[in-house]
């Protein structure tokens, strides 16, 4: 690690200039034709997406946003050569335990704003002062405002010794982990990378951690798990298409996401609505609208687009090695090995214990009805009230 460990304040601070080039790009936006099937099946659908462009245009207050971000403790350190982002809010609860929370692809620690106050502050929101955290959220290499990525931050163990290292640079000895998405691979690795500091890893997301697997066979599952079978059978066959493009040839992807805003907006709104809750016709319909939006500005702003497809094509050449170990002899997940590991399962969520977790080793599974891929946008209020559960007899 650097002999830097200077943590520096940071502020967002996006120039005007920036600002006028995003709306001057979206008003010259070159439109393709309408696709021939209605509805979303071939992608997002054209009427759809010029309303969406005209409210981030003319209706969507980014200076409003930073503002709000901007009341969050952010700061910058300088881990290995690579700049980290991460906020960092401490709780006016005096016991807090301190808690890492890291998101995945396609988002940034934006993800978590609403969960912000639910966890370090549980009084205010009618809860147990005893459950409150001290917070933690990086950016990921290449994500946000920890872009650009340097070559071999991709992996997502090295990214895990370089938490371990943030929260030993912020004073924190023992901590829990949470992760989403590719998050939640960080947090399982750093309850390896630091055993004796980690008590507790909280994963949500984790039918993202089975990419381009074969079917899973639905005869003998319960009726939940068959449906989530089917869907992740479904999504496996019909909805890796992103994926295939940004884990081999993420450059040739980079051109049209930092060169136009649409694409980049088309490209994440896109999994918005395949993986949120069930219920909703809409993106908008499953998450705050100005929050997709903030978040993807976030992505036009930084260039995160082209570097986090650089960061998943190095994430996955790792994968692929790694496969063969990951698996049990049993065919599901190897026995968890470190500290107590808990799942909370989103109605979204294709998640399937009896795969995942077949010899029931996992200590806390729970499942809620509903909610999708990005639960501290869609349900803060059941992720906060998990982590709590999961966490409460782990803080020693």
């Amino acid at each position: 690690m650097s002999a830097d460990t200077q943590i520096r304040p940071f502020l967002i601070e996006i120039p005007q200039a920036d600002l006028d080039d995003l709306k001057d790009r979206l008003a010259r936006t070159r439109w393709p034709q309408e696709s021939p099937e209605q509805g979303w099946g071939r992608g997002v659908p054209l009427g759809y997406l010029k309303d969406l462009v005209a409210y981030w245009a003319d209706g969507f207050d980014w200076r409003a946003q930073e503002a709000a971000l901007n009341e969050i403790p952010q700061f910058m350190t300088t881990i290995d050569g690579q700049d980290v982002h991460s906020m960092h809010v401490r709780s006016p609860e005096p016991d807090a335990f301190p808690l890492i929370l890291t998101h995945g692809w396609p988002s940034s620690p934006i993800e978590f704003r609403k969960v912000v106050e639910r966890l370090t502050d549980p009084r205010s929101h009618g809860g147990d002062p005893a459950d409150a955290f001290h917070l933690v959220i990086p950016s990921l290499p290449g994500y946000g405002f920890s872009a650009p990525m340097r070559p071999g931050w991709g992996n997502l163990f090295r990214v895990a010794q370089a938490w371990a290292e943030l929260m030993a640079r912020l004073g924190y000895e023992r901590y829990a982990a949470h992760g989403t998405d590719a998050g939640g691979g960080v947090a399982g690795m750093l309850g390896m990378v630091a055993p004796d500091r980690v008590t507790g890893i909280h994963l949500t997301g984790t039918s993202s951690t089975f990419p381009f697997a074969p079917p899973l066979e639905v005869e003998g599952l319960s009726e939940s798990d068959r449906i989530r079978a089917e869907r992740f059978n479904a999504a496996q066959q019909d909805g890796l298409g992103y994926l295939h493009l940004m884990t081999t040839r993420p450059q040739t992807l980079a051109y049209s996401l930092a060169d136009s805003p649409v694409g980049q907006l088309a490209w994440i709104v896109e999994k918005f609505k395949e993986w949120t809750d069930l219920s909703a016709e809409l993106p908008e319909d499953a998450v705050d609208k100005d929050q997709l939006l903030t978040g993807v500005s976030v992505f036009w702003f930084t260039g995160s687009g082209a570097s986090s497809a650089h960061a998943l094509y190095e994430g996955m050449q790792v994968y692929r090695q790694m496969t063969a170990q990951a698996a049990g002899d049993d065919g599901g997940w190897a026995e968890p090995v470190g500290p107590p590991t808990g799942v909370a399962v989103f109605a979204a969520d294709p998640t399937v214990r009896s795969v995942m977790d077949p010899a029931g080793k996992i200590e806390h599974w729970t499942e809620f009805d509903r909610g999708g891929h990005f639960p501290a946008m869609e349900a803060p209020d059941l992720l906060a009230q998990d982590l709590r559960a999961f966490l409460r007899d782990l803080r020693s």
